[in-house]
Order: structure tokens, then C-alpha cells, then sequence
């Protein structure tokens, strides 16, 4: 007869040797998360709002929310750096909690393997919730991984896989820390020389029955996995900070320099890249503004001879980079209403390019965004031309809109219902 017990292996205890595991190095690492966690998924929930995506289906690519959008609202356009720092957070953090992360699983990978797999129908359910918590927010952290790093490689879009994904792993989050945050809290207030006895409750099979000699402290792994958050957070932190920090941000994407002068500042798709043709933003460029039944087309030179007005304002986008506030000037979009009798209480506006692939090639923008005064249909940048890659010969510029919202080559402007 075989006698009971687990195979050799992982499964066994005495397999996992390390003297630093133990609860209260886990919930240090727990600990961290919680908070961390928690910011990066309100800073997520924020970006998702600022899309306004209730507005219209143009602004939304995560169909069939239902109820997991409960709390959208109306964007705002004050702050008008709001989105900057909102996802300049979200991003920057996700990279710095990645050291942490894979420290707090590797501190608690023996309960991973632990014999038998499933002890009851409630341990059934606990096996089931750790699936999802790590399966759901390795996954969230790489899809967002590789949208800083502009890297497309999974399959469908990024906006329906990281929404879904950060819900699942929030709902797993939650249960987690709704059995385990006491023990953490116990586990770190007794302080890192206390060690339970490992066949103890205390333990949680987190301690080794036969440890190997110590090569560093429980204090000194902390310091270790803090260490790497700080290089990646100094590595990265400057394509957010934008300017010449940008030059700090040695894991952000490159080969996108747009070079020195007015123009010189951090674009995300290039005009050549958007199948922009040199006819399509040529001398037949025109712009059409429709709205009440009523619509006009205008060169240009006429957009140019109109009053034009100066917004300082930076470009954010949702992969984290953003850029220092640029002097753009152009055309109000209110006065552009009121070229078609909407110039008093302007309504919404579909803003669609000449862009006819990709995403994001056309938008709708709140009443609110169209009417600050700050917005604008900016011709001129830094007191030159737009370049081609900034949206020459018209692109929009919105106050504490995404960078997708400032849509580039506009050639239509329909205030009002967009259907």
C-alpha cells in the first residue's frame, strides 16, 4: 500500500527551503499592493471616464458594459492637466508595482502547490479566487505593459482586454483582501524576527519546516524589491514628465523623436504610419462644418483669416508619454459653430479625419469640451505650422482630453446629434 501524502515535489513542504518566506514578508508585500493597487485601478477607472464613453459608441470600444460603467460621468476640462497626471500615475505605477508583484508571489508560491489541491467546496472557491488574482492581474499587467511599450501583439482590442481583465482581477483583489488583510496587518505589526512555527496556523504554509542558511535578511529582500521599483520608476517616469526628462525614460517606446524646433515635441502616430496621403492634407484640403440643418466649407487660408486664439496646453495619452503644455493657436470651436447659428450654447461635436484606417480616426466631444474657451481647431503650433505628424493642415486640442481625442487631419466638424 502507498502511503498517503503528497508526491515528491513541490507539493511537499520541506520542498520550498527559503528562511525568508514567512506572513510577515508577504504582508509587507501585501501590503504595498493594497494601496497601490487600489490607486492604479481608481486612476484606470478615471482614464476610461475621460473617454466619455456613454456619449457615443465613436468614444467606446468596450461594448456591452452594463452595470461595470456605474460611476461614469461627464469628463471635465478643468484641471486641464488632470488626465496628464491621472495616467501619468496609472502607468508609472504599473511598471513600479512589478517587483513587488512577482516578490509577493514568489513569497507565497508554496500554497500555490499545496496537497491536496482542493480540501472542500468552500477551499474549491478560495483555489478558485487565487486563479483569478493571479491569472487576471498578470494578464492586466502585461496588456498594459505592452500599451506603454506600443506593442499590439494580443489578439482583439487593448481597450476590451485590459477593462475586462482589471475588473476580474479587482473582484478577485477584493475577496483576497477581505480574508487575508487581517492576518497581513497581525503578521507585520509582530515584526520581521518573528517566525511562526511552520506546521502552525500562524504560518498560513507559508514557513519552511527545513529552511537553508539565511544569504539575506527578510529587511534586506524589502530593500531589494524597493530597489527595482526605483530604477524602473526613474527609467520610466520621464516619458510622463515629459521635456528633457523624456531623455531619463529609457524603457519608453523609440524611434518616434520628432526632432528639435516648434514641432519638436512627442508624437504618437506619425502621418506616414496613419496612411496619410501628401493629396489628402494637400492645397484641396477643405473643412466642412455642419450642424442645424445648416453647413459650411472653408479653405485654410479662410481658417487662418478668421480671429485665431492661444491655448498653452500639453497632449496626454492613454500609453502614459505626455508633453510639457505647447502654445497652439487657431479657431475657437464655438466660433466655429457659429458659423452654422450654434454659436450660443454650443452642443457636442463629431470631429472626424482624414484618416480613414485604425482607430480613433473620429470622435465626439462633450459640450463641454467644445465649449471651454480653450478649445480650439489649432492651426499653428509654437508659433509655426503644424507638422504633418501634429495634424497639419487642423487638428483639434482639448483641455484634459486623451491624446486620441485631439484628433489630427480633421476635415469634419458636425455640432450636435452625431447620427
Amino acid at each position: 500500500m502507498v502511503a498517503a501524502g503528497p508526491p515528491p515535489g513541490p507539493a511537499r513542504p520541506e520542498f520550498w527551503r527559503s528562511p525568508l518566506r514567512g506572513p510577515w514578508l508577504t504582508g509587507v508585500f501585501g501590503l504595498v499592493l493594497l494601496v497601490g493597487v487600489v490607486v492604479m485601478f481608481v486612476t484606470g477607472l478615471l482614464s476610461y471616464a475621460a473617454y466619455n464613453p456613454d456619449l457615443a459608441p465613436r468614444n467606446d470600444q468596450t461594448p456591452d458594459k452594463g452595470w461595470l460603467g456605474f460611476y461614469l460621468f461627464t469628463w471635465p476640462t478643468s484641471p486641464y492637466w488632470l488626465y496628464r497626471l491621472t495616467q501619468g500615475t496609472h502607468t508609472v505605477l504599473g511598471l513600479v508595482l512589478v517587483p513587488v508583484l512577482l516578490a509577493k508571489l514568489w513569497s507565497v508560491i508554496p500554497k500555490l502547490f499545496a496537497w491536496p489541491p482542493v480540501r472542500s467546496a468552500a477551499h474549491a472557491l478560495e483555489r478558485l479566487s487565487v486563479l483569478l488574482l493571479v491569472g487576471g492581474g498578470g494578464f492586466t499587467f502585461v496588456t498594459g505593459i505592452l500599451n506603454i511599450q506600443l506593442d499590439y501583439i494580443f489578439p482583439g482590442s487593448f481597450y476590451v482586454l485590459h477593462f475586462y481583465s482589471a475588473w476580474i482581477f479587482m473582484g478577485a483583489f477584493v475577496v483576497h483582501v477581505t480574508f487575508r488583510l487581517r492576518r497581513a496587518v497581525n503578521a507585520v505589526r509582530a515584526g520581521r524576527h518573528h517566525q511562526p512555527a511552520p506546521d502552525s496556523e500562524e504560518a498560513a504554509g507559508l514557513v519552511s519546516p527545513r529552511p537553508a542558511p539565511p544569504t539575506i535578511s527578510r529587511r534586506g529582500a524589502v530593500a531589494m524589491v524597493g530597489a527595482g521599483s526605483l530604477a524602473l520608476f526613474l527609467v520610466t517616469a520621464g516619458q510622463s514628465v515629459g521635456g528633457w526628462w523624456r531623455k531619463t525614460a529609457l524603457l519608453a517606446p523609440h524611434g518616434r523623436d520628432p526632432g528639435t524646433g516648434p514641432n519638436g515635441f512627442q508624437i504618437n502616430k506619425t502621418a506616414a504610419s496613419s496612411g496619410i496621403r501628401p493629396s489628402d492634407i494637400g492645397p484641396a484640403w477643405r473643412l466642412t462644418v455642419r450642424g442645424g440643418g445648416r453647413q459650411t466649407v472653408l479653405t485654410r487660408e479662410m481658417l487662418l483669416a478668421m480671429p485665431q486664439w492661444n491655448s498653452a496646453l500639453p497632449i496626454a495619452c492613454v500609453e502614459g508619454w505626455s508633453t510639457p503644455d505647447q502654445d497652439w493657436s487657431g479657431i475657437r470651436l464655438t466660433d466655429l459653430a457659429a458659423l452654422v447659428g450654434l454659436g450660443t450654447d454650443t452642443p457636442q461635436v463629431l470631429v472626424e479625419s482624414v484618416q480613414r484606417g485604425g482607430s480613433y480616426f473620429s470622435v465626439v466631444l462633450a459640450f463641454n469640451q467644445a465649449r471651454d474657451e480653450r478649445s480650439l481647431l489649432a492651426l499653428r503650433v509654437n508659433g509655426a505650422d503644424l507638422s504633418p505628424d501634429h495634424g497639419y493642415p487642423a487638428r483639434v486640442i482639448i483641455p484634459n482630453a486623451p491624446g486620441v481625442h485631439n484628433t489630427k487631419w480633421v476635415d469634419r466638424l458636425t455640432f450636435g446629434d452625431p447620427t
